[in-house]
């Protein structure tokens, strides 16, 4: 990428680089955390009935709230995650990247902190850094469960506007338990916010983006939304719906957050073909989710398998995982595996802490192309 010294680019863009994860053209793609299942026929059916309705109404701008996108959310969530929300609690955007982008322009902004719990999704300081919002993080424990004796004090001593918790973890899958987001929780109500009036709290925002794939049993942060106005907990219908190249993402929170978000978004945000490609989505929860269970089984086998691997001599480690991903290390040379991987048509990604590396769940017969490379690439390593 090459920007002419003539352009008034901002100073402390200077030398940066876009983001985004590798798109190669390779047999295996395992590397963004996509669902490898389309969606269903009577998905796609939906989608076109649902386009060809909206079609002839293009030359006016759409509902610019989505009530009915947000009604169809609500219904949703108290589904799958047994909260009854009102539709004024949802808000949605193109992607849950959107939605954060909103967070840190509505919360955020100079003079203010957002803070995170290392390690953790990549764009969380480019958010920052776009909105002139400082960035600080709380290392997380050995196992990346998070440290919350650190969290708490942090919370206090920094005095963030924004607090960013992300269950499960991105990039390595750890879960939090409902537990540890009361305790942050608990935190941030008592927590001052440095740059912002007296008597205000920290917002903590969960990022549920891979919480379909949790484990049963385990409740949603959305079920204390209710009890705690500074809670909003921010989803995508990227992974477990099958919608990456949808865009859509979406929020809950008391309504004093979602308004707060409705200050900053762009007008007209969500366009119509999205809001109909969206609710097609959810006339058929039960289809888009379908391959779910299977991938959550595809995870916990390809965890035990990677124990069982060693690399010069030694187990694997692999983070326990929550998420459509596994995280697996510790490689005193990473790119090696990596690169020898991609020669193979097989692409993962090397993403988090030195040495290690992130692969996502693909069909049955991606997994095993995985398998298959990463044996012979173990190999090519111990001859090294």
């Amino acid at each position: 990428m090459s920007i002419p010294s003539n352009l008034p680019l901002r100073n402390d863009l200077a030398g940066e680089e876009p983001y985004g994860a590798p798109q190669l053209d390779v047999p295996v793609c395992l590397n963004v955390n996509e669902n490898p299942y389309p969606p269903s026929p009577a998905v796609v059916e939906s989608i076109v009935e649902r386009v060809r309705q909206i079609a002839p109404t293009l030359n006016r701008y759409p509902d610019r709230e989505h009530m009915e996108l947000r009604r169809a959310l609500a219904h949703y969530l108290s589904k799958e995650s047994f909260v009854d929300l009102e539709p004024e609690q949802l808000w949605a955007a193109n992607g849950s990247n959107e939605i954060m982008l909103q967070v840190f322009q509505a919360f955020g902004g100079p003079g203010r902190t957002a803070l995170g719990f290392a390690p953790t999704y990549s764009m969380y300081p480019e958010y920052a850094r776009d909105t002139f919002t400082a960035w600080e993080t709380v290392p997380r424990k050995s196992d990346f469960t998070l440290d919350v004796d650190a969290a708490v004090k942090a919370i206090a001593e920094v005095k963030p506007s924004i607090v960013l918790l992300t269950s499960p973890n991105n990039p390595t899958g750890t879960p939090a338990s409902i537990e540890e987001v009361e305790a942050l929780l608990a935190a941030c109500e008592k927590a001052d916010v440095e740059g912002a009036p007296q008597g205000a709290h920290p917002l903590l925002v969960v990022d549920e983006a891979y919480i379909e794939f949790r484990r049963p049993g385990k409740p949603s942060a959305t079920t204390l939304i209710d009890k705690h106005p500074n809670l909003a907990v921010s989803r995508t219908m990227s992974k477990a719906f099958a919608y990456a190249g949808a865009r859509v993402g979406y929020i809950a929170a008391q309504t004093g957050v979602i308004d707060s978000l409705r200050i900053v978004r762009m007008p007209y945000h969500l366009s119509a073909v999205t809001q109909a490609v969206a609710l097609a989505a959810l006339d058929h929860t039960d289809e888009q989710l379908a391959q779910v269970g299977h991938l959550r089984q595809t995870r916990d086998d390809l965890v035990q398998w990677l124990r069982a691997q060693t690399y010069k001599g030694t187990p694997l480690t692999v983070a326990d995982t929550d998420s459509n991903f596994v995280f697996f290390g510790v490689f005193d040379d990473r790119d090696f595996i990596f690169n020898r991987l991609l020669d193979r048509g097989v692409l993962i990604r090397d993403v988090g802490p030195d040495g290690w590396l992130r692969v996502c769940m693909g069909t049955d017969e991606e997994i095993a192309e995985f398998k298959k490379a990463f044996v012979e690439v173990l190999r090519l390593a111990e001859q090294r």
